[in-house]
C-alpha cells in the first residue's frame, strides 16, 4: 500500500473542507472521524420521523466560503422569513427587514419593538456593514457588541428586547460581550443573503462534502489516541503514518492531541425539541424572548421552514436556551414547558418532548487575536477549526481550506503570501486574532484604542 500524503484528524466542516481542497489538488489523504458520521457539531438525527439538528443551526447563504464550496440547489435550501417575532408584555410583536420585504416598511416603523429612531439607526447600521468589505469590517478596532450598539446610539430597551435575544442566540451569550467585528460580519451576512436550512436537515451540508471525497478516504469510528511525530495512533491500537498531519478537531481536543496548554474557552447551549399536533405560529420565522424573563432565548417551528423536519400531521418546535442551566432533564423540561404555556396557552399540553441536546463546546469564544503561525504548527503539522478563524460555518470551512493551502505551499517549497502586514495578519475573512495561554501569556495585536473606532454619522 502506497503512503498517503496527509492524515486529517476530525471529520467536521474544517476537516472535510481541508480534505476537499487536497483532493482537488491531487493529494491523497485519510480523514479520521471519531464518531459514526461526518459533520462534527453539524449533524442531524432522525427520531420517529422528525429531523433533529444537534442544536439550532442555520446556514447564512451569503457566507463566501459556503458559496464557493456548497451546491445550494442540491441542498434544497428552505429559508426563514427575514425578521423576528419578539415576545414582550404577554404579546408577540413583529420586527421585519423592510429592505428584504419592502411591503413591511409601514408596519415595521410602527412596531413597538424599538423607537422610530432605533429603526433609522438599523438603517444606518445596515448601510455601514454593506458599504465595507469583509476585510474592512474585521480590521476595525475591537470592542464588545454591547459597546458597539451603544456607539450606534440604539436605545437600551431596543438592545434588551431585540439585540440581546437575537445576537445572544447567535453567539450564545446574553450579555453581548462577544466581538463587535463578528456582530457586524453576521449583520452583513443576514442583510446580504438568506437564513436557511437544507430541506432534510443541517447534516446534509457535511454529507454533501463527504460524498465528493474519494471512496475509502473517510474513516468513521476512528478515534485518535495520540500523535507522535508523523505517526497517529488510534484507540484501537492501529497506527497510521504520513508526512503531513492536519488536526481539525474542536479546540479542547486539538490541545489534547498537540499536547499544548492553550486556553480556548467555549460557549455552551441547550436545545430542546417538541412534537406538536398544531404549529404555535404559522410562519417560518424566528421567535425571540424579548422580556429577558425565563430560560427561552429563541424558538423556531422547524416544520414551518421545511415540512420534511416533521412527519405528516405533526410539527417540530425547537427551543434554544443559552448555556447549560441544569443537567436535570426533567426539571428543565418542566421549566421550559411552563414558559411555553405562558406564550402559547393550553395547546402546549398536547406537545410531546422528543429530545434534549446539551452541547458544552458549541462555539469557541471569539477574542481578538493575531495569527502568529497561521495554521502551521511546524512544516508537516497543521491545525484547522472554527476556533482558528471565526465561530461559524464560514470560519470552519475557511480554516480547513487555509490549512490545506499552507500544507500545499510547504510541499511545493513556496513562501507564504507577503502581501499582508504581519502585524495585521488576517484570515481570508479578515479576522485578526490574539492568543492567550493558560499561564497568562498574551500575543498582543497592537490595535488602535477602542475610543478611535469610527461610527458613521
Amino acid at each position: 500500500m502506497s503512503q498517503i500524503d496527509a492524515i486529517i484528524i476530525g471529520g467536521g466542516l474544517a476537516g472535510l473542507c481541508c480534505a476537499r481542497h487536497l483532493h482537488q489538488e491531487g493529494l491523497s489523504f485519510t480523514l479520521l472521524e471519531a464518531s459514526d458520521g461526518p459533520g462534527g457539531r453539524v449533524r442531524t438525527d432522525e427520531l420517529d420521523g422528525f429531523l433533529l439538528d444537534r442544536g439550532f443551526q442555520v446556514l447564512l447563504t451569503a457566507y463566501p466560503e459556503a458559496q464557493d464550496v456548497l451546491d445550494y440547489d442540491a441542498l434544497d435550501l428552505c429559508t426563514f422569513v427575514p425578521g423576528a417575532l419578539v415576545r414582550k408584555d404577554g404579546q408577540f410583536f413583529r420586527i421585519s427587514d423592510p429592505w428584504r420585504e419592502p411591503g413591511t416598511w409601514f408596519r415595521n416603523f410602527f412596531s413597538p419593538i424599538g423607537s422610530m429612531a432605533d429603526k433609522f439607526r438599523l438603517s444606518r447600521l445596515r448601510s455601514h456593514v454593506l458599504g465595507r468589505s469583509i476585510e474592512e469590517l474585521f480590521d476595525a478596532p475591537e470592542m464588545s457588541t454591547r459597546q458597539a450598539l451603544d456607539r450606534y446610539s440604539f436605545s437600551p430597551r431596543f438592545i434588551e428586547e431585540f439585540f440581546r435575544p437575537w445576537f445572544g442566540g447567535i453567539q450564545l451569550e446574553s450579555k453581548l460581550n462577544a466581538s463587535s467585528r463578528m456582530f457586524e460580519f453576521i449583520f452583513r451576512m443576514m442583510s446580504d443573503g438568506d437564513v436557511a436550512v437544507p430541506a432534510r436537515g443541517m447534516g446534509q451540508i457535511p454529507a454533501q462534502l463527504a460524498a465528493a471525497l474519494p471512496e475509502g478516504s473517510l474513516r468513521l469510528n476512528a478515534r485518535v489516541q495520540q500523535i507522535d511525530g508523523r505517526t497517529v495512533t488510534l484507540t484501537s491500537g492501529e497506527t497510521l503514518t504520513a508526512p503531513n498531519i492536519v488536526v481539525a478537531t474542536e479546540g479542547p481536543e486539538s490541545n489534547r492531541l498537540l499536547r499544548v496548554r492553550m486556553s480556548i474557552p467555549s460557549r455552551s447551549v441547550t436545545c430542546l425539541y417538541f412534537a406538536a399536533p398544531e404549529a404555535p405560529i404559522d410562519e417560518p420565522i424566528l421567535v425571540l424572548g424579548g422580556s429577558g424573563r425565563g430560560l427561552i432565548n429563541n424558538l423556531a417551528v422547524m416544520s414551518n421552514v421545511s415540512p420534511s423536519y416533521a412527519p405528516p400531521g405533526q410539527h417540530l418546535v425547537c427551543v434554544t436556551v443559552v448555556g447549560l442551566p441544569t443537567r436535570d432533564e426533567r426539571s428543565l423540561i418542566t421549566n421550559i414547558s411552563g414558559q411555553l404555556k405562558r406564550w402559547f396557552g393550553s395547546s402546549v399540553t398536547r406537545w410531546r418532548f422528543l429530545r434534549m441536546y446539551q452541547i458544552e463546546h458549541a462555539q469557541p469564544v471569539v477574542v481578538p487575536l493575531e495569527w502568529t503561525q497561521d495554521n502551521r504548527i511546524e512544516p508537516g503539522l497543521y491545525t484547522a477549526g472554527d476556533y482558528r478563524a471565526t465561530p461559524s460555518i464560514q470560519g470552519a470551512m475557511e480554516s480547513g481550506r487555509l490549512a490545506a493551502e499552507t500544507l500545499l505551499r510547504d510541499l511545493r517549497g513556496e513562501p507564504d503570501p507577503e502581501t499582508i502586514d504581519p502585524r495585521k495578519r488576517v484570515s481570508a475573512s479578515g479576522r485578526r486574532l490574539r492568543l492567550k495561554s493558560t499561564t497568562g501569556e498574551e500575543f498582543e495585536t497592537g490595535e488602535e484604542p477602542e475610543s478611535e473606532r469610527e461610527i458613521p454619522d
